[in-house]
């Protein structure tokens, strides 16, 4: 295991949310300490998530129910990012939208429409609404022209429920049937992490990526020159991971082990 200071000693962190920061409602351990440690060190930090479901002001409510209390500035969703690309590929384009509100609010606030007709776009995320006739409309659309976008490559993602589908396992579907390949925006798309980077106004060298994913976090974050954190608090294990060829620089129980102390950053009462 290299040595932990390394990192303590950066002074950027982005990190990812879902089997990291929380399962579904639940927070997870170290959660509090850590982010505490993060503020009392004057660190730059981001939360910088696959998911598209929630806008960054629900994910600010989450947290604050939580016993967190993290400004809305914090947050970046692949929603956004995909939003961002669009609004920069194809000014005043449309989409037919599968997903839920999150990816809708932030295609709505860059000025792309709904538009289940003739749309320059299909874009899928996530959302529990998904149905046999989404499946339909988008295969129509893009048969007629309309470019296929995905909000996000992961496959599975933790929940209260345990593992579940995810944004890829909801495109599959209609890349089948229309022989299409979606071009996914998030993590580990360099696009994610190149805005992180800039949000925080950090560059890579100085920077750390923390994630419970080796596809989708680590990945993203090697191939970003920067220094990366494996928790063992979401998909990956410590099994599972040896069937990836690259490997993170540290791996971790939980996010606060990073925290070199615990007595100097202790966990607030919640």
């Amino acid at each position: 295991m290299r040595d932990l200071e390394i990192i303590r000693r950066k002074s950027g962190f982005i990190s990812d949310m879902d089997g990291v920061i929380y399962h579904g409602s639940t927070l997870l351990p170290g959660v509090a300490r850590f982010v505490e440690w993060l503020r009392k060190e004057k660190k730059q930090f981001l939360f910088l998530t696959n998911a598209s479901d929630r806008t960054p002001l629900e994910l600010h409510a989450k947290l604050l129910a939580m016993g967190i209390d993290i400004d809305v500035c914090h947050f970046y969703t692949s929603a956004l990012a995909t939003a961002q690309f669009l609004k920069t590929q194809a000014p005043g384009c449309s989409a037919y939208v599968i997903g839920a509100h999150g990816l809708l609010n932030a295609l709505y606030d860059v000025g792309i429409p709904f538009n289940d007709v003739n749309p320059d776009y299909v874009v899928v995320g996530e959302t529990t609404g998904y149905n046999y006739e989404m499946i339909i409309k988008a295969t129509e659309l893009i048969n007629k022209g309309a470019k296929l976008i995905a909000t996000n490559s992961d496959l599975t993602g933790p929940s209260d429920r345990g593992i579940i589908p995810a944004c890829r396992a909801l495109v599959a579907p209609i890349e089948l049937a229309t022989d299409r390949q979606a071009y996914f925006i998030g993590k580990p798309n360099p696009l994610m992490m190149r805005t992180g980077l800039k949000k925080l106004g950090v560059h890579s060298e100085d920077a750390v990526m923390i994630g419970d994913r080796m596809d989708t976090d680590i990945i993203a974050g090697i191939e970003s020159g920067l220094e990366t954190v494996l928790v063992l608090t979401g998909v990956t294990t410590k099994e599972n991971m040896k069937h990836f060829s690259y490997c993170p620089h540290y791996i971790l129980d939980g996010i606060g082990e990073i925290v070199p102390d615990n007595r100097e950053c202790p966990q607030k009462k919640e």
